[in-house]
């Protein structure tokens, strides 16, 4: 699937927003409006990461939770910056 950076770039500010604004507005620990925004944000952002990598050869410094915690689970070790000296 190839999609134009520049839209994906703007559906995934628009995800921010809508997370934003359903996290302002949360009605309780299980908000299902909260939950849909976070994977909403979490899809958008992955179209994105794909969209720039494509057309830049460019990545994000950033990770999905998931797949960070898939990295812990696989055995994989994620190093902060304090970690690199040692």
């Amino acid at each position: 699937m190839s999609t134009d950076p520049r839209e994906a770039l703007d559906a995934f500010l628009e995800a921010v927003r809508e997370h934003y604004a359903a996290s302002a507005h949360r009605n309780g620990d299980q908000d299902p409006r909260v939950e849909a925004a976070y994977m909403a944000l979490a899809d958008a952002f992955e179209i994105y990461e794909d969209a720039i990598y494509t057309a830049f050869d460019e990545v994000t410094p950033f990770e999905l939770f998931d797949d960070v915690e898939d990295a812990k689970d696989d055995g994989e070790f994620l190093l902060d910056d304090d970690d690199e000296d040692d």
